[in-house]
C-alpha cells in the first residue's frame, strides 16, 4: 500500500507539472516579435482611433513630389507624391517589460490607415508603398503611401512659348462635422524636376485656410523646342516674303513663290492647333501672332498680283482700260496689216507714193516706240509702287515682330487657380 501511495503521489506531481509547463507557461512565455505581432493583430483594431474631440491628427514628416508630365493641350498636370505618414493608436501599445521590443512590423490590412485625397484631382489613385508598416511600443505607427494624381491645372499659356506659371495640388484627408482626420505637414522634397517640354522650378507647402493645404508647383516651359518648331518658322517665312520683292513682277515667279509661302504658313497653323488648347482664361497670344502673319502674307500676295497687272496694263481698273487698249491694239494691228500689205507690193510710181510709203513706215516705227515707252512707263509706275510697299512692309514686319516678342516675354496674365475651392 505504501508503494501504491507513493506512486499515486508521483503521478499527481507529473500531471501537475505537465499542466503547468505544457499549457500555461508556453502561453505566457512567448515574447518574440512574431508573437507580439500576432497578439496585436488579434486585437483587430481596424477602425480609426477616436477621442473626445473626434478628430485624429495625422503627421506627414516628408512628402516627395515629382512632376511626371504636363498635358499642354488638355491643361492637365500628372504628379506622383510619396508621403510618410505618422499617427498614434493607443489601442496598439504594449508593455515593454513583457515584450522587450520597442517596435514591430504589422500587415497594413490588419490595422486602420488614413487616406489622403487630392481635392482638384480628376483621377487620383493611392496605393501602399509596402504591405507592412512599423509600429512603436507607444502606439505610434509609421507608414508610406504613393499617390498618383492627374490635376486639372489652368496653366497660363498667354506667353507661349515663354509660358511660366504655378499650379496647386490640393491635398487633404477625410473629415466631416468635426470628425475625421487632420493633416500636419512637415518637409517637402522635389525630385526629377524635368519632363518633356516642361520643367518644375520649385515646390512648397501653402494653405488657403486651416484645412485647405496644397503644394504650390512652379512650372516653366522649355521654350527652345516650341520656339524652333513654331515661332522661328513664321519669322523665316515672313523674311522670305520680304526677300521675294527682289523677284521681277513679270513672268509669275514672284506670285507663285508668295502663294507657296501662304500655303506653308497654313500648314504651321495646323501644327499649332494640334499642340495648344482650344481656349482658356489666358489664351495663347501665339494664335493671334499666326493670324497676323497670315494676313501679312496674304496682303503681300494680293499686292504682288495687282502690281503685276499694273506693270502690264498700267491700271488696276478692269472695265475701261482694257477696252481702250484693245482699240489701240486693234488700230495697231490694222496699221501693221496695211503696212504689211503695202510692203508686200513694192511698186513705186513716183515721189508721192514714195513719200506715202515712208510716212507709213515712220508711223509704224513710232507706234512701236510709243508702245515701248508706254510699257516702260507702266513698269516704272509698278516698280515705284512696289518699292514703296516693300519698305512699308519691311518696317511694319520688323516693328511687329519686335513688339510681339516683347509682349510674349513681359506681359502677365492672371489666372484663378483656386476656383475648385470657390
Amino acid at each position: 500500500m505504501a508503494s501504491l501511495t507513493v506512486f499515486n503521489h508521483s503521478l499527481k506531481n507529473c500531471v501537475l507539472w505537465f499542466v503547468l509547463t505544457g499549457s500555461v507557461l508556453p502561453a505566457s512565455s512567448c515574447t518574440s516579435r512574431r508573437c507580439l505581432a500576432e497578439m496585436l493583430i488579434n486585437r483587430n483594431y481596424t477602425s480609426q482611433p477616436q477621442y473626445e474631440n473626434c478628430t485624429h491628427i495625422i503627421k506627414v514628416p516628408l512628402v516627395e513630389y515629382q512632376t511626371l508630365s504636363v498635358d499642354t493641350r488638355n491643361l492637365l498636370l500628372n504628379s506622383r507624391l510619396q508621403a510618410t505618414l505618422m499617427w498614434t493608436d493607443p489601442g496598439l501599445t504594449w508593455n515593454t517589460s513583457v515584450y522587450h521590443y520597442d517596435q514591430v512590423v504589422l500587415p497594413v490590412e490588419k490595422v486602420w490607415t488614413p487616406e489622403i485625397h487630392v481635392t482638384n484631382g480628376i483621377r487620383t489613385r493611392m496605393h501602399q508603398y509596402s504591405n507592412d508598416l512599423l509600429l512603436f511600443s507607444n502606439g505610434t505607427l509609421v507608414h508610406t503611401v504613393i499617390i498618383m494624381a492627374e490635376v486639372n491645372c489652368e496653366v497660363n499659356l498667354f506667353n507661349y512659348p515663354f509660358a511660366e506659371d504655378a499650379c496647386p495640388v490640393a491635398i487633404q484627408t477625410w473629415a466631416v462635422a468635426g470628425c475625421g482626420t487632420s493633416l500636419r505637414l512637415g518637409n517637402l522634397k522635389m525630385i526629377d524636376s524635368s519632363h518633356g517640354d516642361w520643367e518644375t522650378l520649385g515646390v512648397s507647402f501653402e494653405k488657403q485656410s486651416e484645412d485647405q493645404n496644397y503644394i504650390w508647383v512652379l512650372l516653366r516651359i522649355k521654350h527652345f523646342n516650341p520656339f524652333i518648331t513654331l515661332m522661328f518658322p513664321t519669322i523665316l517665312i515672313v523674311l522670305a516674303d520680304v526677300v521675294s520683292f527682289s523677284l521681277p513682277l513679270g513672268g509669275g515667279e514672284r506670285n507663285t513663290f508668295k502663294v507657296t509661302l501662304v500655303l506653308s504658313h497654313t500648314m504651321l497653323l495646323t501644327i499649332l492647333n494640334e499642340k495648344l488648347p482650344g481656349d482658356s482664361q489666358c489664351s495663347p497670344i501665339i494664335r493671334l501672332h499666326f493670324c497676323i502673319c497670315l494676313v501679312l502674307l496674304f496682303l503681300s500676295m494680293l499686292v504682288s498680283l495687282v502690281l503685276t497687272r499694273v506693270a502690264k496694263e498700267g491700271s488696276i481698273i478692269f472695265c475701261c482700260c482694257p477696252k481702250k487698249n484693245a482699240t489701240k491694239s486693234t488700230g495697231n494691228k490694222k496699221e501693221d496689216t496695211e503696212a504689211k500689205g503695202d510692203i508686200s507690193v513694192i511698186k513705186l510710181n513716183g515721189p508721192e507714193e514714195e513719200n506715202q510709203m515712208l510716212q507709213r513706215v515712220v508711223k509704224i516705227l513710232q507706234s512701236f516706240e510709243n508702245k515701248e515707252l508706254e510699257n516702260e512707263k507702266y513698269q516704272n509706275r509698278a516698280n515705284a509702287i512696289d518699292k514703296a510697299f516693300f519698305w512699308l512692309y519691311f518696317v511694319c514686319s520688323t516693328l511687329y515682330f519686335c513688339s510681339m516678342l516683347t509682349v510674349m516675354r513681359t506681359y502677365e496674365c492672371t489666372v484663378n487657380h483656386f476656383n475648385f475651392w470657390d
